[in-house]
């Protein structure tokens, strides 16, 4: 059985972010870049499926510039067993990324796509989904816990929604996105750093695919947001409400 996980290369989650001063993006130009954190969680989950004997092969997969192979190392060195780069400068937006894997699939032939559920650069939370979708593949969104029964061909993924837990048993091949609950990634070590050197990385391009990259969406502006006034001490139970009447305007 083989697990084909996506993983995205995005500014660091401890970098603070300053919006371009044309605010058409946020500045990306010597910042530190990593592995999307839900993308280290799905890897994880496909490395323990692995560990455990019921798959036999993980492959990590990015897209982007060439500055994804290091983020594809950092997979590699965590466990992977080999990667795939897709190629290209142009900005992918998650129905693009879809239609990338889509063609990945079919050159591939996994039994199981793990994802990350977004992404925290664009928070986009669509990628999979629309990957089941175009697929024709069922879907277990936000998953909390997965198990997999290799004999029945089956996997339950427990799902975290507004009432508490949903439980869904999928037929394979499905697509998996995971939620931040579900494990907790390891770090890479030095000896797998130095071995993932070694591992082969495969590279395409849309083209090869047979996918042309369309921007379906368009940027309008990148706004910081407005900056929370100062607190404001009182003296007395009567000039909080005040102000709460007469200028916060909540009662």
């Amino acid at each position: 059985m083989k697990i084909m996980v996506a993983i995205k290369r995005v500014v660091d989650y401890a970098v603070k972010i300053r919006v371009k001063p044309d605010k058409t993006g946020v500045e990306t130009t010597n910042v530190k870049m990593s592995m999307n954190p839900f993308c280290e969680i799905a890897l994880e989950e496909a490395l323990r499926i692995r560990e455990s004997g019921r798959a036999s092969e993980v492959v990590a997969v990015s897209m982007g510039p060439q500055q994804c192979v290091d983020t594809l190392r950092t997979g590699l060195a965590m466990g992977a067993d080999r990667g795939i780069h897709v190629e290209t400068k142009e900005t992918l937006y998650p129905l693009s990324v879809a239609k990338l894997l889509r063609a990945l699939v079919e050159v591939e032939k996994p039994q199981i796509l793990i994802l990350g559920k977004q992404a925290i650069d664009d928070d986009c939370n669509q990628t999979g989904q629309m990957l089941a979708g175009l697929l024709n593949w069922p879907q277990g969104t936000f998953a909390s816990k997965v198990v997999l029964d290799k004999e029945k061909q089956e996997v339950t993924v427990d799902r975290e929604v507004d009432g508490g837990l949903e439980t869904l048993c999928l037929d394979l091949p499905a697509v998996i996105t995971t939620d931040l609950r579900l494990n907790q990634p390891r770090y890479a070590t030095l000896p797998n750093i130095m071995k993932a050197k070694s591992k082969v990385i495969k590279k395409y391009t849309p083209k090869e695919l047979n996918v042309e990259i369309k921007s379906d969406l368009q940027i309008i502006q990148v706004t910081e947001p407005p900056k929370r006034k100062s607190g404001v001490m009182v003296s007395s139970v009567d000039e909080l409400i005040d102000k709460l009447k007469n200028e916060a305007r909540v009662i």
